[in-house]
This record gives C-alpha cells, structure tokens and sequence, in this order.
C-alpha cells in the first residue's frame, strides 16, 4: 500500500479521515502545489479518485526525490542500502557519518541526491527539513536506535503510485494557474505559527511570510471565481481567519495529532483549520491584492517569485 516514504513537518497522515471527506469523489485533475510528504496525494491514489496527478514544490531536492522513486526506484534503494552498511550501529561512527553526508550537498547525479534527501530524512532530528539562508540542510544528528532508512516496499510502493504523475519545481501560483472546474487543488502550506516554537517555514531558503500568506489567500480566492474546488490547511489562528474569510471562504476547526516540536511537551493533539471556498466566492478588491505587494520586501519576494516561475517552472 503506498503511503508517505518521508516523514514531514505537518504531515497530513492524522488528517486524512477528515480530508478525504472533504475531497470530491470524482476528481480530472489533482493538484498539489506545498507537496511535502503527500499523504493525501497516496490516500486519495489509492482510492482512484482522480485521472490524473501535477504534485508541486519549491524545494528542488523533495522534488527530485519524488522523481527519482517515480523513475528509478531500484537505483534509489541501491544508494540507501550503501547509506545503511555506511551508518553502522555505533553511536558517534553514526553521527561522523551523518555529518560528512550533510556537508556533501555537491552531489551531482539525481540518484544519489535522492538517496542522501532520504537518508537525511530518516536519521535526523526528528525527520525535519530545515535549510539555512544559503539553501544548505542543517538539521543536526538524530537518536533512533533504529532508523528504518531503507524501507524497499514503501518505496516500490510509492514508485508504483507514482507512476504517470507530473512533477514540478515551482511557486504555488504558477502550479495551479492551469485548474479547471473539474479538478482539485489541495493547499498545504507553511502555516502562520502560533507560537515562537512553532514558527517554522525553513523548507527552501525562501521564508514563507505574511506577504506569501496573504498572496495565497489571493490565489485561493481567484480559484473559486473560476469555479475550481479546493481545501487549504493552516493554523488555528486569527490572522487565518480574517485572511480568508474577507475574501468570502468558509473555516472549519479539526484537530490533528503532532509529533514534531522542538519543545516535546508541545507535541500532541493541535487546533487546525480547515479552508473551503464560501457559499457566494467573490473576487478579491484589487486594493486588498496589492496590500500584499506594498512594502518593499514584498515588492522584492514577487520579483523572485516570477523569476523563479519562468526559471524553475519545470517539470520532471
């Protein structure tokens, strides 16, 4: 059965019953533009419910992963069996050779960056992703006593699910600009953090803002004057009540379980909201779009943003 071969800040795993019921039965296209794990990608795969799957990331090396498991999923299961032997049973042999293949982030075939992207994943702390303002991993050394860094029938699972779907490096904006009212997009982003131990956007070295927050809700928004269906999570949070609800969408609290936190009596059960398109979608005011673009810095992330959309708009 395939399911998530990575474990992810915010995984939608707890979710799914919830989703799932929120998901039209019959889907044209499916899209997923924060792709993470993709637990709801897998769940909704193996239910048969679209025809066709545009899975979506800024971050070129989940992406690549994703691609390499799709493509060549043997190579890949090759290159973490030698990363296993590698690691050992020792406990500082294993964080020397933790370390050595963090610092190698130069690798130059696709394979190997999918097996270190994986194996990275498996033996840090906690299974977070985080990247410095330079782009480079730095999640120190994890303590399993086991780590599974090689689970071959998760992966060939997970290729098998994969197969016939498109995979791109991309912004949101230009990942859904495509939808049409038989499709599906499902929004995931960064959520806007509750708490000082909660703020946590570091996936690419691009932090997901306020003004990224408020330019997603504009794009929801215009989804649902075109008539294209779609869920978005994010934090129980005022800020992501106002944000949607002006622009005429509904919130639904649900509650799902947390295990990743810096602070480990913060893990457990967490208030999320759930964001549907409203009972009478408008458009958002030009005034409102713009507020999102007025300062400086964000007049700067948009111009990155395009650029990125005409550079890194592509697929795999």
């Amino acid at each position: 059965m395939a399911r998530p071969f990575l474990k992810w800040a915010g995984g939608k795993t707890q979710l799914l019953p919830q989703l799932r019921a929120a998901t039209p039965p019959h889907i044209q296209t499916y899209y997923e533009p924060f792709l993470g794990g993709g637990a709801l990608f897998f769940a909704l795969q193996r239910e048969g419910r679209f025809e066709r799957a545009v899975l979506t990331d800024l971050n070129d090396e989940l992406i690549n992963a994703f691609a390499q498991v799709r493509d060549a999923v043997g190579e890949v299961i090759a290159a973490l069996r030698a990363h296993e032997m590698n690691y050992g049973t020792a406990p500082q042999r294993r964080a020397d050779y933790f370390y050595d293949v963090r610092q190698n982030a130069q690798l130059g075939f696709p394979v190997e960056r999918a097996a270190r992207t994986i194996f990275l994943n498996k033996t840090c702390f906690n299974g977070l992703y985080r990247v410095n303002s330079r782009g480079e991993f730095n999640v120190p050394h994890g303590s399993y006593a086991k780590p599974t860094i090689c689970d071959e029938d998760s992966l060939r699972a997970a290729s098998a699910a994969l197969q016939e779907v498109e995979l791109r490096t991309a912004d949101f904006e230009y990942a859904i600009r495509d939808a049409q009212p038989d499709d599906f997009v499902y929004l995931d982003p960064p959520y806007v953090p509750v708490s000082d131990t909660s703020n946590f956007t570091a996936y690419t070295a691009d932090l997901f803002g306020l003004d990224e927050q408020e330019r997603l809700a504009d794009a929801a928004a215009e989804l649902a004057t075109r008539g294209v269906s779609f869920l978005l999570s994010n934090s129980n949070h005022p800020d992501v009540q106002n944000l949607y609800e002006a622009r005429g969408m509904s919130t639904r609290d649900v509650v799902a379980g947390r295990a990743i936190n810096s602070v480990g009596a913060a893990r457990g059960p967490v208030a999320e909201y759930l964001i549907l398109p409203g009972p009478r979608p408008r458009r958002t005011p030009a005034s409102t779009r713009a507020r999102a673009r007025k300062t400086p810095e964000a007049r700067r992330r948009v111009r990155r943003v395009r650029s990125r959309n005409r550079s890194r708009g592509r697929n795999l």
